[in-house]
């Protein structure tokens, strides 16, 4: 097992707090928006101390993928580690984003190489060759925008704004009249949706206005209403965004409320912003991302549209699956990755038997509340909050057990472990997932 130490991504959406409570330390004056664990190259892990050979995660992977990965995860997946953790900590909202396909995300990819655009360039859509399908853990209450909503709903959303505005004694523009009737229209449901969104992302003074209307709107009748959260969400995105196109989209986007413990996933195509919350974010090991508004980066309106899945869609959560090993399983549909809760009690009531970590190959852990301590026929290894290890295959079986100090303390200790989706046949169980509206 080896010790990591991870970036801080200090992105301005970033919370300058929020991070630094969970593990118990002082905050460190910047933005803390996302802490990275795993080998992505744009910011791999280290290991403290190197190994021999390596001084990073993609290093030691890459040297020797066989015992790291086990040989048939280095083989289904390239010799390289699928996933990739975060702790995810947004002080403000997020852009609307989507991503791509495996298929979209390659020949994006090898389209932009061959064209010579920089990686590091604005514009440069593609960053590697990998999708990104992700999943949000919630640690505090995570609020979100998740997927195009029912066509119809939506419309009566901007009927709702258009008659705050009409009562402000404002005239309502004709490009919200005009919203309502496509999304009234009756036409199948991914046309409708397509054609608004393709109208508002367009963008343009007609837009500007339209937008200032209806944040002055909802911003007076935020507190009425069925969709009292949908308006004071359009008001808000406008005092970070003022004007911009996002949002009059985020009417058309489910709202998304989570609780701690609650999980969403995010398939390719699905329409998405984090507004404000703290959680644990996996995902495919990419960092593919099209915008589509409340951003000042580059949003490319043509490969957007290519790559957006205009199906109205339910929430799509997923619920904690329970093993007879007593571990706490998340499983959204995706090959490369799946989460585990590592939540271990302290007193003399508590359980206190070591719980195994579910490894389908590789996984990393990373500790969030008290201290754990890891063992395997390997060795062992004592993680305190905010402290985060990389375990290879070769070491399994790992079970986790409170650490002496987090025994004495009443919270216990809190983990998370992330290991390579389950393949079939490899458990008797598939994914518990609860999708609805």
């Amino acid at each position: 097992m080896y010790l990591l130490r991870n970036t801080i991504r200090p992105y301005a959406w970033g919370s300058t707090t929020a991070m630094a409570g969970l593990f118990g330390r002082e905050p460190s004056g910047e933005p803390e928006a996302e802490m990275w664990i795993g080998a992505h190259s744009g910011a791999p892990s280290v290991l403290v101390p190197a190994a021999e050979g390596a001084q990073t995660l993609d290093e030691l992977i890459s040297a020797d993928p066989g015992p790291t990965l086990g040989p048939d995860i280095a083989a289904r997946f390239g010799g390289e580690l699928p996933f990739l953790a975060k702790i995810l900590a947004a002080g403000s909202p997020l852009s609307l984003q989507v991503h791509p396909t495996p298929d979209q995300a390659a020949a994006g990819y090898a389209a932009e190489e061959a064209a010579g655009v920089d990686r590091g360039a604005r514009e440069r859509n593609y960053k590697d060759r990998n999708h990104k399908p992700e999943m949000i853990f919630a640690l505090t209450p995570f609020e979100a925008l998740c997927g195009f909503r029912d066509p119809d709903e939506a419309a009566e959303l901007f009927r709702t704004v258009n008659r705050a505005i009409d009562g402000a004694g404002r005239q309502v523009p004709d490009l919200l009249e005009w919203i309502v009737a496509e999304l009234s229209s009756g036409h199948p449901a991914p046309e409708r949706l397509r054609s608004v969104f393709s109208t508002l992302i367009a963008d343009g003074d007609e837009v500007h206005t339209a937008v200032e209307l209806a944040a002055a709107a909802a911003a007076v009748t935020a507190d009425d209403g069925a969709y009292a959260r949908e308006l004071a969400t359009v008001a808000e995105l406008h005092g970070f965004h003022p004007g911009d196109p996002g949002v009059l989209i985020s009417l058309l986007l489910n709202r998304v409320s989570l609780e701690p413990g609650d999980a969403v996933y995010l398939p390719a195509g699905n329409v998405h912003a984090y507004l404000s919350g703290l959680g644990v974010e996996v995902m495919a090991s990419s960092d593919n991302v099209l915008r589509g508004g409340l951003t000042s980066k580059h949003v490319d309106v043509p490969e957007l549209l290519k790559t957006v899945d205009f199906h109205p869609v339910g929430i799509p959560s997923v619920a904690a699956e329970r093993t007879g090993a007593g571990q706490e399983l998340y499983r959204p549909p995706f090959e490369e990755f799946q989460l585990q809760r590592l939540q271990l009690a302290s007193g003399p009531d508590s359980d206190a038997a070591p719980v195994p970590v579910a490894q389908n190959g590789p996984a990393v852990l990373i500790v969030v509340r008290g201290s754990m301590l890891l063992s395997s026929p390997a060795g062992s290894l004592v993680l305190e909050a905010g402290q985060s290890a990389f375990l290879p295959a070769a070491d399994a079986p790992v079970t986790a057990a409170l650490a002496t100090d987090s025994a004495q303390h009443d919270d216990g200790a809190l983990a998370f472990a992330v290991t390579v989706g389950s393949v079939v046949g490899q458990d008797s169980g598939e994914p518990t997932l609860d999708v609805s509206v």
